[in-house]
């Protein structure tokens, strides 16, 4: 990907079009961890709905060591979301172009991590799955704050049920039939096509990115984490490096 293109991808000045792209590609990294975690632990790491639920249910038949489980997973997803905001809010304070390029270094670093937890611990399931439920909860979280802080809280790429819900309200409003005429006094219900052109496209990468890394996943273990790993390096070496290079010019 040409330098430009990157900086302005992730770099501190940022427009709708960099954060709508920065979230498609993130869309299906998110996809892609979920689906494959899933295959690796036997959990969805993207959502806190279930996880919430499976605390519920999990006190309710008194099974306090699962309740734990699930509680450690929340508070892995929450921790990712706080590390974000700390790291941005930090970049910011600092003047950084990479503001918002840190955590994606970071969760790139994480990615690898996992790869390596896979390689290392399989053999050893009883300390392997919590790690990497707490790892890929976390990583989650990292991410989803990202986007959420990029788009001031307008897109998500982490968990798809708002999305969906989006989805249904603007097909709604686009199949709704407005018999009234304007000048009566009350305004078309009208949808919002390029809302849902967005909405669709993060939904299909998502879906397409879990589709990927499953059988990535299936087909050469936790290697396949290594060009996710890539990828979020990629998008995140621009910012940094030009910080880099405007630190050197001032020592």
């Amino acid at each position: 990907m040409p330098i430009p293109y990157l900086r302005k991808l992730t770099g501190k000045d940022r427009s709708q079009q960099a954060n709508r792209h920065l979230a498609f590609f993130l869309s299906f990294i998110a996809g892609a961890i979920n689906a494959g975690g899933f295959l690796a632990v036997g959990q969805y790491t993207s959502h806190m709905s279930g996880i919430v639920s499976s605390m519920a249910d999990n006190l309710a038949l008194g099974s306090i060591g699962l309740m734990l489980a699930s509680l450690a997973s929340l508070l892995a997803f929450l921790a990712g979301a706080m590390t974000s905001a700390l790291l941005i809010n930090w970049g910011r304070r600092q003047a950084l172009q990479a503001e918002y390029a840190l955590p994606l270094m970071l969760e790139a670093g994480l990615l690898l991590l996992f790869g390596l937890l896979g390689g290392n611990l399989e053999g050893h399931q009883w300390l392997f799955v919590p790690l990497t439920v707490i790892l890929l909860c976390y990583i989650m979280g990292l991410q989803n704050a990202i986007i959420t802080k990029i788009s001031k809280a307008e897109i998500r790429t982490t968990h798809i049920t708002g999305m969906v819900t989006d989805i249904g309200i603007e097909l709604g409003k686009l199949l709704y039939w407005n018999r009234l005429k304007p000048e009566q006094g009350r305004p078309d219900v009208l949808g919002d096509r390029d809302k849902l052109r967005l909405l669709a496209t993060l939904v299909t990468l998502f879906f397409s990115g879990g589709l990927i890394g499953a059988m990535g996943f299936k087909q050469v273990g936790f290697i396949a984490t290594a060009p996710l790993a890539a990828t979020l390096m990629c998008l995140a070496i621009v910012p940094i490096f030009d910080d880099l290079l405007k630190f050197r010019r001032k020592a």
